[in-house]
């Protein structure tokens, strides 16, 4: 878990989680990032237990998996507490509040951009 939380991108996809499910096209809009790279950093984290994903037409959907253990509980805790005053998790947040929900496009086998 320690090294799913050492990575930058992943901890910045982890933040952006915490509020509940979002498509992979959003995580790819906030974080400016290509769809490859934040998939891949996902597989990861899927990997490490600390996200669940479910398809959906097209994309995929991710969201924080519950906690297992007490220390996994105490690393997502961190997330909340801990890195609510670094800058660029505020401006991730910030940019996927000002974005909104990603909307499937034609019956749920798109995603709106």
């Amino acid at each position: 878990m320690f090294r799913a939380f050492s990575d930058r991108t992943r901890l910045r996809l982890l933040n952006l989680l915490r509020g509940g499910e979002i498509c992979v096209c959003d995580l790819v809009e906030v974080l400016g990032a290509s769809q490859p790279l934040v998939s891949r950093h996902l597989a990861y984290l899927r990997r490490a237990g600390l996200v669940e994903a479910r398809k959906e037409g097209l994309w995929m959907h991710y969201r924080l998996a519950a906690a297992r253990t007490a220390f996994h509980k105490s690393l997502l805790n961190c997330l909340g507490c801990c890195f609510g005053s670094v800058p660029e998790l505020a401006r991730d947040l910030k940019r996927l509040k000002a974005k909104g929900c990603c909307v499937p496009a034609g019956g749920g086998d798109g995603c709106c951009g």
